[in-house]
């Protein structure tokens, strides 16, 4: 019974799929290539490369056994998924920020806040008790405190050179955010094994390149 694995774009796809084929598998992935399902035979292992917000998608209804997304995805989904294995790629953290030096947090009326994350800014703000107002942004969501589109932005922050170069701060680092390992609840049942065995490899491979970094 093969398995069907789902690999996100970009960067965090590329360490894993790196890792992948330093374990002798995937050998057959061409990122280069137009193509977006690749079959290694030899392992038995079907990968597909996905838009980043997708891989949970297809995941969580089965088309996919198991795939690799970042901890912010998960959190921001809420979807019905095991969580398997935390890696030691795609580090950073959900954060609160702002204008430097005008760190604004209105406990009696309303907090503007831009975001692509809507849900983990509602959870983190309704722990704290503060009322808030979602604006949501799906890029250059720096810009909006700096033209008064909101008070802060929720967001990811990995060195934080985008926010100085535009005269903002980090107010509260939220949640710390690594890639994932997570799968579909019925593949998990009926394919453990198979899981077990490539999670297992790609631990390997993980914390070799820890180390090694």
């Amino acid at each position: 019974m093969s398995l069907t694995v789902a690999i996100p774009k970009g960067r965090l796809g590329n360490q894993t799929i790196d890792m992948f084929k330093s374990a002798g598998i995937g050998e057959t992935i061409d990122e280069d290539s137009r193509k977006l399902i690749f079959e290694d035979k030899k392992n038995d292992i079907v990968f597909m490369l996905l838009k980043n917000s997708d891989v949970i998608t297809y995941v969580e209804n089965g088309v996919a056994d198991i795939g690799i997304s970042g901890k912010d995805m998960v959190m921001e989904k809420n979807a019905d998924i095991y969580e398997l294995y935390k890696m030691n790629i795609g580090r950073c953290k959900m954060s609160v920020a702002g204008i430097k030096g005008k760190r604004i947090f209105k406990d009696d009326t309303i907090l503007n806040v831009a975001t692509k994350f809507p849900e983990i800014a509602k959870k983190y703000f309704s722990v704290k008790g503060q009322k808030i107002k979602i604006i949501k942004l799906n890029g250059s969501i720096e810009l909006a405190p700096i033209l008064g589109l909101s008070d802060v932005i929720v967001d990811l922050v990995e060195t934080g050179n985008t926010l100085k170069a535009n005269g903002l701060e980090i107010f509260d680092d939220m949640y710390d955010i690594n890639a994932m390992i997570i799968s579909n609840k019925i593949s998990y049942k009926f394919k453990r094994e198979k899981i077990k065995e490539t999670i297992e490899i790609i631990r390997a491979e993980d914390e070799k390149n820890d180390k090694n970094n």
